[in-house]
């Protein structure tokens, strides 16, 4: 896919690039994002240039993840990185987020996956868009919800990060959620909510 770049209310979305490295770098030092992230740890100045000068563009070349640089509009300071990633399952994909510290609770990452999943329906004929995060984390978890993902539950082990396998929560957004339609028919089961 050609690289695109997303717009909402006071965001710009768009690929990473080489020249972000330094942002992505100083966002990255904070412990709270090496914690709940599998990004390495510690951060370095060369993690941050592989990540935007090599494996950002890699991902948009051969379609298996599309990162974006979550920028405000006014005064385009990198607000967090969003990445939405092909779990190689017709249709489905998973998204991951980070934002730096000092643009936390002003709402800019749950605007951001809004408008990401609303791209990945539409763009990426996704059926299903995936999240999850090791439990405990209670803010990647209020985002999720905000941007209306339905949580499904926990899953022991699913998560390998940093030489650990950690349990995770999991949550998932369909087209309908947000009144669009699907790529392929979905056939809920009985008793699930929408199913017969």
């Amino acid at each position: 896919m050609d690289p695109t770049t997303l717009t909402t209310e006071r965001l710009l979305m768009r690929p990473f690039a080489p020249e972000d490295a330094d942002a992505v770098h100083t966002a990255c030092q904070d412990p709270e994002i090496q914690r709940w992230t599998v990004v390495p740890s510690p951060y370095t100045r060369a993690d941050a240039e592989l990540f935007t000068g090599k494996l950002c563009p890699e991902g948009w070349q051969d379609g298996s993840m599309y990162n974006f640089a979550v920028l405000r509009r006014d005064d385009a300071q990198l607000v967090g990185a969003l990445g939405v990633n092909n779990r190689y399952l017709p249709g489905t994909y998973e998204v991951g987020y980070w934002t730096a510290k000092e643009h936390r609770g002003a709402g800019y990452t749950t605007e951001a996956l809004a408008e990401a999943a609303r791209w990945a329906f539409t763009a990426l004929a996704a059926d299903r868009v995936e999240w999850r995060t090791e439990i405990g984390n209670t803010a990647s978890r209020s985002v999720a919800l905000r941007a209306g993902f339905r949580m499904e539950g926990d899953q022991r082990s699913a998560l390998f990060n940093k030489g650990v396998r950690r349990d995770t929560w999991n949550g998932a957004l369909l087209p309908a959620d947000l009144g669009l339609p699907g790529t392929h028919t979905y056939l809920p089961a009985p008793g699930v909510s929408g199913g017969l």
